[in-house]
């Protein structure tokens, strides 16, 4: 899989990994993410964990990874559900709420394991990937997805990141563990 980006200033493609790629020189700083990479990552793959990616700049130096798995966001309670929905400033169509209240449980696609080389972080590639995620789902109905979701490291630079790219967090639940569980409605519910 290869695609490039419609900006004529960014020149980015995305690809499977594989092993072939050189992971070795590749760090985003954060030493269990670059650890993911350099010693877990492939088994993970093999065994279907994850599925994951590059994305490589014009001269095939890799400058991002990242994994997807399949997810669910999972409301166990009417109130969380109305907060979900009114939290979300998601517009439910009248021809889906009905179908939507039955269900506890919502189809999502997992971003893990996002990581930027180190030296290129804060330059739109890690919203280059959001981007490329969001839009295969919602273009090539790959398979049901109505979030995106991630499981942030709980830091303020990583939360303010997905943030200000559209994620709301799940619960206030995980605000002092390692992780946040935040999650991103897809536009199905805005078309």
């Amino acid at each position: 899989m290869e695609v490039k980006t419609l900006s004529s200033d960014i020149n980015y493609s995305v690809h499977f990994l594989s092993e072939k790629d050189d992971l070795s020189e590749f760090s985003c700083g954060n030493k269990e993410l670059d650890k993911f990479f350099h010693e877990e990552v492939f088994i993970c793959m093999k065994y279907k964990y994850v599925t994951a990616y590059c994305v490589k700049d014009q001269n095939g130096l890799i400058i991002s990874l990242f994994t997807l798995a399949h997810d669910a966001v999972i409301l166990s309670s009417e109130e969380e559900k109305e907060d979900f929905i009114s939290e979300s400033s998601m517009s439910i169509s009248e021809e889906y709420i009905d179908t939507f209240e039955k269900q506890s449980a919502f189809p999502a696609v997992n971003i893990g394991h996002l990581a930027v080389r180190k030296e290129l972080q804060s330059e739109g590639i890690g919203t280059f990937v959001i981007n490329f995620v969001t839009n295969t789902f919602v273009d090539y109905k790959i398979s049901g997805c109505q979030f995106i979701t991630v499981d942030s490291i709980n830091n303020p630079r990583t939360n303010k990141f997905y943030v200000t790219n559209g994620f709301i967090n799940q619960t206030n639940n995980d605000a002092c563990k390692p992780t946040r569980r935040m999650y991103l409605p897809l536009r199905i519910y805005q078309e």
